[in-house]
């Protein structure tokens, strides 16, 4: 009997996590579509851009609301309104660097290498099915840095610090996504509007620092 109740156990965890899974990834593609579309838009209309103290300042709000109404349907229109804000932020972006000699091709290829490494690294997580758990203290206190540098590289126009924290990041987001990913596969996380924010995020800002790396290398920023 008691095998029974533990068979039972381990395939309620194992629905439940399939079903996680499923969710997560389903809302991911929506939400990056939709991300990209509201970028076009921007593009389109030519909207400015807002500024670093604006932008940061609509993604905390946004991502509070997200956060309060993560067990709710209202979770679901945040998140949607979270990364349509941050797909519109990056529509100036994406229109500066097209502007440039080899933009077309910097915009490509940023995207493609986060594809490549986004999937690659899931993949890894997913099929390797290590719990890489250990790194959510080291990855907090690294963001904390990087954010901090950026403000710095900011203030004092520090182009030197600038590409060493879009490095950071880009090492920092690909060690998210290998995180994020085992907190899914082994239940750290529970909730998938806080996983799918968490992946999006990532991805974001992956594709702005490769983005910004190699616009640097080419001789274009």
């Amino acid at each position: 009997m008691e095998a029974l109740d533990t068979l039972s156990r381990s395939q309620d965890r194992t629905l439940a996590t399939n079903r996680l899974i499923r969710n997560t990834y389903t809302l991911l593609a929506l939400t990056l579509a939709f991300s990209a579309l509201m970028a076009g838009v921007a593009m389109l209309f030519r909207l400015p851009y807002l500024g670093p103290l604006i932008t940061f300042a609509g993604y905390v709000g946004l991502l509070f609301l997200t956060t309060k109404f993560r067990n709710s349907g209202m979770g679901i229109v945040c998140v949607f309104a979270l990364t349509g804000f941050m797909g519109a932020t990056l529509g100036p972006l994406l229109s500066y660097y097209l502007a440039t000699a080899h933009g077309t091709q910097l915009v490509m290829q940023a995207l493609g290498a986060t594809a490549l490494v986004f999937f690659a690294l899931s993949a890894y997580a997913f099929y390797s099915r290590k719990d890489f758990s250990f790194m959510g203290g080291f990855l907090c206190v690294g963001v904390l840095v990087a954010f901090l540098g950026g403000i710095a590289a900011i203030l004092f126009d520090i182009p030197a610090l600038s590409l060493a924290v879009s490095a950071a990041f880009i090492l920092l987001s690909s060690g998210i996504i290998l995180y994020q990913t085992s907190q899914i596969i082994h239940g750290g996380e529970t909730n998938y509007v806080m996983a799918t924010v968490t992946l999006y995020v990532s991805i974001y800002n992956l594709f702005v620092n490769l983005l910004h790396l190699l616009s640097v290398f080419s001789g274009d920023d």
